[in-house]
C-alpha cells in the first residue's frame, strides 16, 4: 500500500491557531458511512446521534508541559522537548540535537542542570539535577504541535487540555477530546449513555512520521496505556446488549482494540495495563469501535491512516475535500468528525 494515496494538500489558513472560543462550539461533519452522505454540524449536535445504552470512552491523559528552554555553557539557546516523565533521567528530542555532546550540561530558565547522556531509541537521555515535576510545574512550556505558528500562551495550559484530563504523561493532547465541555457531557450522560474512560499516553509513537514508501513497512513506537476494568465491563455490557461504542480519538481506538483484539477479557475482573504498538491502517478489521469522534489530521500519517481504515480511503477523502472547500479548521485546535 503506497504513502503517496494518502497525501493531500491543505491551504495554509486553514491549520487552526487557537481553538473555538467555545469547545462545543467547533463544527462537526457527520459521515454516514453506510448512506454515503456528509452532513455540516456544530459539535454539541453530537448528542443527536447517541442513544441510551451507548456507550462513549474518552482518554484521560493529561499532557504535560513537557517543553523546557535553556542555555548552553557557551550561551546557545536549547529546547528539550521529553517524550516521557522519569526521574532524574528522560529521554528527550534535543534542539540543536547535532550540536550537543555527551557529558555536556544545560542551564534551564529554572536554574537548575540537565546534562546530556547517551542517545536512546528515539531521542537522547537526559539527567535533570532536582524532581522533573518541580522543574515542569514552574517553568515547563505547552507542547504546541509545530504546525501552531506561535509560542506558547498561558490560556494553552488549559485550551490544549480536554475538560477531563487527569493521569499526567502525555506529550501531544488527544485533541477529538478538546471539544467536550462539563455541561456536553451531562447531557450525554442523561441520555443514558455510559460514560468511561480509558488512558493512553500520546506520545512520538503516535505523530512519528511514517517514513517509507510502503506503509506496512512502518512501525509503530510503544505507548502506555491503562484501561479500567470498569470499562472493559461497561464495553462488554453495551456490545451485548446490542448498544454503540463511541471512540472519541484515534488514541481510544487504539486502546480499546488492542485490548479488545488481542486479550482475553472474558473473564478479566482488574484493570489492563501495559504498551501497545498497535499500528492499525486500512485492511484492519475492527473488533469494538461503532463509531469514532476524531479531529482532521495531517497527510500521510498514522492518525490519517487509522482513520481511512475506520471510513474508507476514498469516502475519507471525499469528507476531507469537502472540509476544504468548506473551509473547516484543521489539526488540534481545529473543528471534528463524527464517523458513524
Amino acid at each position: 500500500m503506497k504513502l503517496k494515496d494518502f497525501d493531500y494538500k491543505l491551504p495554509g489558513e486553514l491549520v487552526a491557531q487557537h481553538p473555538a472560543k467555545n469547545r462545543e462550539h467547533a463544527r462537526l461533519m457527520v459521515l454516514d458511512r453506510k448512506a454515503r452522505k456528509i452532513y455540516d454540524k456544530v459539535f454539541s449536535d453530537i448528542t443527536e446521534y447517541m442513544q441510551k445504552g451507548d456507550a462513549l470512552i474518552l482518554n484521560d491523559t493529561k499532557v504535560m508541559p513537557a517543553r523546557l528552554f535553556g542555555k548552553r555553557m557557551t550561551g546557545g539557546r536549547v529546547e528539550i522537548f521529553l517524550l516521557e516523565k522519569m526521574d532524574p533521567i528522560s529521554e528527550a528530542l534535543l534542539r540543536p540535537g547535532n550540536r550537543l555532546k555527551k557529558g555536556e550540561k544545560v542551564v534551564l530558565e529554572s536554574g537548575d542542570e540537565a546534562e546530556i547522556l547517551e542517545r536512546g531509541e528515539i531521542g537522547t537521555f537526559v539527567k535533570f539535577s532536582r524532581s522533573i515535576d518541580e522543574i515542569l510545574d514552574s517553568y515547563g512550556h505547552t507542547p504546541l504541535p509545530p504546525y501552531i505558528k506561535r509560542e506558547d500562551e498561558k490560556s494553552d495550559k488549559e485550551d490544549y487540555q480536554t475538560i477531563y484530563a487527569k493521569n499526567s504523561g502525555a506529550t501531544a493532547s488527544p485533541t477529538a477530546g478538546l471539544h467536550f465541555t462539563d455541561e456536553l457531557l451531562e447531557k450525554i450522560r442523561n441520555k443514558g449513555v455510559k460514560i468511561s474512560y480509558v488512558t493512553l499516553h500520546t506520545s512520538y509513537g503516535t505523530f512519528a512520521p511514517v517514513k517509507g514508501e510502503e506503509v506496512e513497512d512502518h512501525r509503530m513506537h510503544n505507548e502506555y496505556f491503562n484501561m479500567p476494568k470498569e470499562t472493559i465491563r461497561s464495553v462488554k455490557e453495551v456490545k451485548e446488549e446490542g448498544g454503540k461504542v463511541f471512540a472519541v480519538g484515534t488514541t481510544s481506538v487504539r486502546t480499546l482494540e488492542h485490548c479488545f483484539g488481542s486479550l482475553d477479557t472474558d473473564d478479566i475482573d482488574r484493570d489492563i495495563n501495559g504498551y501497545t504498538d498497535l499500528f492499525i491502517y486500512p485492511g484492519y478489521k475492527f473488533n469494538v469501535v461503532d463509531c469514532l469522534i476524531t479531529n482532521f489530521h495531517l497527510p500521510k500519517s498514522t492518525l490519517l491512516l487509522l482513520v481511512s481504515a475506520f471510513t474508507g480511503r476514498d469516502f475519507l477523502f471525499e469528507a476531507y475535500n469537502h472540509a476544504i472547500e468548506e473551509k473547516y479548521r484543521f489539526y488540534s485546535y481545529g473543528d471534528a468528525m463524527l464517523i458513524l
